[in-house]
């Protein structure tokens, strides 16, 4: 039964996933987390390397309370050092995350807020998550001479969020043939990012449309809790439900979320308790949870038993030509309840900085 889940103990057993598994994605010797960790032959695999990735577990690192071995203060300003060395040529939401980890490390960031402006965020065409980045590095750790972009980051960001939907697209400047479809990130960054924003500057507009962004997609949360991924920035409503992820149910909804209340806006604390309850109790999986004790860690989605995505296209290509269109029976064709067996880094550095400011039991 939903708000019966005791989530003080859930979330104890998450940080302690979190201890085990960033240690094991970690390469020292090149100062960086991998891209992915995925079980194959019956082990855990990890492959490839990620300077988005290891900024954001850095940023959770830096802000949790708890010591998490190899990482001491030294080994993090390492960390940070080497990102900065590689933001030269970053994308403007590595640049973001970079210079906001590099900060919280205690390591000049001031080449990745150069690198910012150099990517003329407040013009060019973005991706909403990646501008919301910039606007929550910028209005977290406010760098010096930054009130100017930071301001003009925020009234983009502001300009691009759809009214009647009550929803930010999936790219700011840009028009793509699938430019109605919007997906969960493209919410609850904006909503960190604004909250963030006003709690920094007292930005009345800010905060009012962070608050509509999270009611609405607090309304749209799924019965057992699930955050759905898609959703059509014409008219608000669910364009595919499916995969549900793993970060969104622990990480990604409580950051934005909590930002949002210590901004003094609306608390939605009911929400992120069923989110946090669908991880153990998914009916998805009958029931099950996408815990794996014996493997140590939180596999990342649920998703259908399809090919390539099928679902998702469909809903894109028919809703194209009419808003209220969808693809009927497709729950009956392609099932949910493929357990993705796979991890990432950044997962547990968000879930460690959404957590580090608030412990409490919301049951």
């Amino acid at each position: 039964m939903l708000g019966t889940t005791p989530a003080p103990a859930l979330i104890e057993r998450l940080h302690e996933l979190a201890a085990t598994a960033l240690p094991r994605m970690y390469r020292p010797s090149e100062r960086l987390f991998v891209f992915t960790e995925r079980a194959e032959g019956g082990r855990l695999v990890c492959a490839g390397r990620s300077e988005r990735y290891s900024a954001i577990a850095l940023i959770g690192l830096e802000t949790t309370a708890q010591s998490i071995a190899p990482f001491d203060r030294s080994e993090r300003r390492a960390i940070a050092e080497a990102l900065v060395d590689r933001v030269a040529t970053s994308g403007l939401g590595d640049a973001a995350l970079i210079g906001w980890a590099a900060s919280l490390a205690g390591v000049a960031a001031d080449a990745a807020w150069s690198r910012i402006n150099a990517l003329a965020p407040a013009e060019s065409p973005q991706p909403t998550v990646e501008l919301a980045w910039t606007l929550a590095a910028l209005s977290i750790v406010q760098p010096a001479n930054s009130q100017a972009i930071r301001q003009r980051v925020a009234e983009r960001l502001m300009a691009a969020y759809a009214r009647r939907a009550r929803l930010f697209p999936h790219t700011v400047g840009s028009s793509a043939i699938r430019s109605h479809v919007t997906c969960f990130a493209d919410q609850v960054y904006p909503i960190q990012a604004l909250s963030e924003y006003a709690r920094a500057g007292g930005h009345p507009q800010a905060l009012a449309i962070a608050a509509d962004c999270a009611a609405r997609i607090c309304e749209l949360q799924g019965p057992a809790g699930q955050w759905w991924w898609h959703y059509d920035a014409r008219t608000g409503t669910v364009l595919e439900q499916y995969p549900v992820y793993a970060i969104h149910q622990d990480a990604m909804a409580p950051m934005a979320l909590f930002a949002l209340s210590r901004a003094r806006g609306p608390q939605h604390d009911l929400a992120v308790t069923r989110g946090l309850e669908w991880l153990t109790n998914a009916p998805e999986l009958d029931g099950g949870a996408l815990i794996d004790a014996s493997n140590a860690t939180l596999w990342r989605k649920v998703a259908r038993r399809e090919p390539n995505k099928t679902s998702r296209y469909l809903h894109a290509a028919v809703s194209r030509f009419h808003e209220g269109a969808r693809v009927p029976g497709l729950d009956w064709l392609f099932p949910p309840g493929v357990v993705d067996c796979e991890d990432r880094p950044y997962h547990w550095g968000w879930f460690l900085y959404a957590w580090a400011s608030r412990q409490r039991n919301f049951a």
